[in-house]
């Protein structure tokens, strides 16, 4: 074989194994991509959103949350902790007829509070929501949406509809950190003991509607249920009926 062919062949096979790498690269940061897709769900697609459609940059930092935090051990709600806050949402709700302004800002400074006590950086703002969205994806946004809201409240630039919106998309995450460490984080119900719920009744008033006792407040959108059954007190973090606010 004459040294030009010699060559050539070289030539192709460098382009080939070149072509190779290229595609096996790929290939695997394809792969990294569906990952955080799967792990961080919606977190995902906002990040690509906040990165202009670029999801390199996108899963750069996202990979770096992961690497950060994704081995944080947080710490489950003692039950009488958990009954505090549990109480102390509801109280907010009550508080948002008068006083929406505060009512928001209030609930703000509790989920704050709230993943501290889970365990969460409560340093800066920005770091706490950055471990929360390794952890609790599907719901961070709506605390950030909620902190938000709370800035502009402080200002006076929200209405009482934008704050409104504001904790009821919040309230997922709520539930998500409250919710006691045997329950599912998706799709299940927690279930604070009969003395929790009496306390509660008793902090914040009742209404009654037939067997059962109901709180909620007016307007459209989803809330938190507090009633008792047939005699075993339960709280249950669901939909109201069309009409609870909360």
């Amino acid at each position: 074989m004459s040294t030009g062919a010699i060559s050539i062949v070289v030539v192709v096979a460098v382009v080939l194994a070149a072509a190779l790498i290229i595609r096996v690269v790929r290939a695997g940061a394809g792969r990294g991509e569906r990952a955080l897709r799967r792990r961080f769900g919606p977190e995902y697609e906002l990040n690509v959103a906040q990165h202009a459609g670029d999801t390199k940059a996108a899963a750069r930092e996202l990979e770096e949350r992961l690497r950060r935090y994704g081995d944080l051990r947080t710490e489950p709600l003692s039950g009488e902790l958990r009954e505090r806050y549990v109480a102390e949402w509801a109280g907010m709700q009550e508080m948002f007829i008068e006083a929406p302004e505060h009512a928001v800002t209030g609930a703000d400074q509790l989920l704050a509070r709230l993943a501290r006590d889970r365990g969460y950086p409560s340093g800066h703002y920005e770091e706490q929501v950055a471990a929360l969205s390794v952890h609790h994806a599907d719901h961070v946004q709506g605390y950030r949406q909620l902190h938000d809201t709370a800035a502009r409240a402080r200002e006076g630039r929200a209405d009482t509809e934008e704050l409104r919106e504001a904790v009821v998309h919040a309230r997922p995450f709520f539930e998500d950190l409250v919710r006691p460490p045997h329950h599912g984080t998706h799709g299940t119900h927690a279930t604070p003991t009969a003395s929790e719920t009496a306390r509660q009744h008793h902090h914040h008033g009742e209404r009654r509607s037939g067997s059962g006792v109901r709180r909620w407040l007016p307007g459209a959108g989803t809330g938190m249920r507090t009633g008792t059954g047939t005699g075993t007190g339960h709280t249950r973090f669901g939909h109201t009926r069309k009409g609870g606010a909360w």
